[in-house]
């Protein structure tokens, strides 16, 4: 809910026109504003005590810097921001929906997958966060929004700058909304050096109070709650039991006993661990391509009949999996200045991965000798003008039912490719391709493709996709049994019956997984993937 201006504030910082008033808290206002493209914003101005010291402008800078390095796939992008304006400011994405204090208020707890997408969302966001280096310090309800459905969670990366203050900061006054804070931060100077664990205390309050519609410490007063939070265990009544055994974790007492968000997301995502997870160590960019064995093309679908008939197959290309470690630099800012953030680490255990994709990890980077590539730039950004597939990833053989999610940017005529259940050699497997007017499933045996489920736009039988040169989509793959499912921003496209391939070859059921592109006679295309999560089971 927006207000009108009032008459003190002002109507442009910077390029900025401001509109109207979003709210105001602790550290200052925050307006709606339009850039000069026309492009709404949210806008929040620094109250003038802090822009008076001098020290505070120096950390608001260095903390702005660490959160333009925060990808934006379920956090509230930074966009710009002047620590050095009269006034300064910060520019964040305006996200336009309800937030989750909001939806609860109006319609009840979340059950089912509703409430297991804000643990998960919520999850995800913080494992940006930290791996950016910061403490979000004010996780709470208020400070999840729904944009089209999924949660984002905002107002993070300057708290620290304001809390460093410490003649603008009394006991009273630290950032952080006390039913959500953890029990460290109640100790005299804690929140001078606190950690990510304190964030995993306030994800788990989040959770309960999605699912129940009521803080798990709530007592009758703010002095009282502070007491339980300290000594008491925390209700989590109403909770499934999965989920309450996570949170329950998350809520522990002693910061040491919480999972890190990266754990958080991998058994919300996996199910309960079977073995230890795994930090996996990075591995940089190089330009080596392994000798690989021949790959058929994945067939359009005026191709199908043809290639069917002749069991002709196409030598794709394959990239490999050796090379050197190498040092990478980040992307840098015309507006700022990225300072240097830690190496972010992928995740491998016996139930699943993650793997932001932002870096080498459990992924590599190689060039083919066609000029097919596939390099970490924000993202595993694969470009081909024909085919090429990221045999980079790791050499596990996922058995039985997987559920495959990763985000993706696609080009004009560009394709992403999803292989599955794929053999060590590259000869057999599935493979999932998502096209704005071409969707299928295309199955590999003895290796050549015999089969494969299409839906096409052309044919009638899939409405066009907006998936082209608009920002990240949701792709999913869900394969239980005989069946593989894709969906596309949570709508499904296509269902494959795994049992129907050629009589050449027997149907999979475990192998590799792996991500690429394709484009059908057109220009070098471009996909782009993000945050790839594997779960067994």
């Amino acid at each position: 809910m927006t207000s009108r201006l009032r008459p003190e504030d002002p109507r442009h910082l910077g390029r900025y026109e401001l509109i109207s008033r979003l709210g105001e808290g602790g550290m200052g206002a925050v307006f709606l504003g339009r850039d000069p493209q026309g492009t709404l914003v949210a806008v929040k101005v620094i109250k003038a005590e802090y822009a008076r010291d001098e020290s505070f402008r120096a950390r608001f800078r260095s903390e702005v810097n660490r959160a333009r390095e925060v990808p934006a796939f379920c956090t509230a992008e930074v966009l710009d921001a002047d620590p050095d304006h009269e006034t300064p400011y910060l520019v964040v994405e305006y996200v336009d929906g309800p937030s989750l204090a909001e939806v609860i208020r109006d319609q009840g707890p979340l059950r089912g997958g509703s409430l297991h997408s804000v643990a998960v969302g919520v999850a995800s966001a913080l494992v940006a966060i930290h791996s950016a280096g910061i403490v979000h310090r004010d996780l709470k309800p208020a400070n999840v929004l729904f944009a089209l459905g999924a949660p984002k969670v905002i107002d993070f990366g300057i708290a620290k700058a304001v809390e460093a203050t410490s003649h603008h900061t009394r006991a009273q006054e630290m950032v952080g909304t006390l039913s959500y804070m953890s029990p460290e931060r109640f100790d005299a100077g804690a929140d001078q050096n606190l950690t990510p664990a304190a964030d995993i205390f306030a994800w788990g309050a989040v959770v309960a109070y999605a699912a129940t519609g009521h803080n798990p410490f709530a007592a009758d007063s703010p002095m009282a709650t502070a007491g339980r939070i300290l000594t008491q265990p925390p209700n989590l009544t109403g909770l499934p039991p999965a989920l309450a055994t996570i949170v329950a974790r998350a809520l522990a007492k002693d910061p040491a006993h919480r999972p890190t968000a990266r754990e958080l997301l991998l058994e919300l995502t996996a199910g309960p661990d079977n073995g230890p997870t795994v930090p996996i160590e990075m591995r940089a960019d190089t330009h080596t391509e392994r000798a690989g064995h021949p790959r058929p093309r994945v067939i359009a679908a005026a191709a199908v009949a043809v290639l069917l008939t002749l069991g002709g197959a196409w030598a794709g290309t394959r990239l490999g999996q050796s090379g050197h470690p190498s040092g990478s630099a980040p992307p840098s800012s015309a507006a700022l200045s990225p300072a240097p953030t830690p190496a972010a680490t992928a995740v491998l255990s016996a139930k699943g991965l993650f793997d932001p994709l932002t870096t080498a990890g459990l992924w590599n980077t190689f060039a083919g000798g066609d000029g097919s590539t596939c390099r970490f730039d924000g993202g595993l950004v694969v470009r081909t003008d024909s085919e090429v597939t990221c045999d980079s990833g790791p050499d596990r053989a996922f058995k039985g039912d997987i559920h495959v999610e990763v985000q993706a940017e696609l080009s004009s005529e560009a394709c992403a490719v999803i292989e599955f259940r794929y053999s060590a050699a590259g000869y057999d497997g599935y493979s999932a391709l998502v096209c704005a007017t071409h969707v299928s499933i295309q199955f590999q045996n003895d290796g050549k493709v015999d089969h494969a489920d299409i839906r096409n736009s052309d044919d009638g039988n899939l409405p066009e996709l907006d998936i082209e040169d608009n920002g990240p989509h949701s792709i999913k793959l869900d394969v239980a049994g005989d069946n593989a499912k894709i969906s596309v921003d949570g709508k499904r496209v296509l269902t494959s019956d795994l049992s129907l391939a050629g009589s050449s070859g027997a149907r999979h059921t475990s192998g590799r997984v792996t991500f690429g592109a394709i484009v059908f006679g057109g220009p070098e295309i471009k996909v782009t993937f993000r945050d790839a999560r594997i779960a067994v089971g």
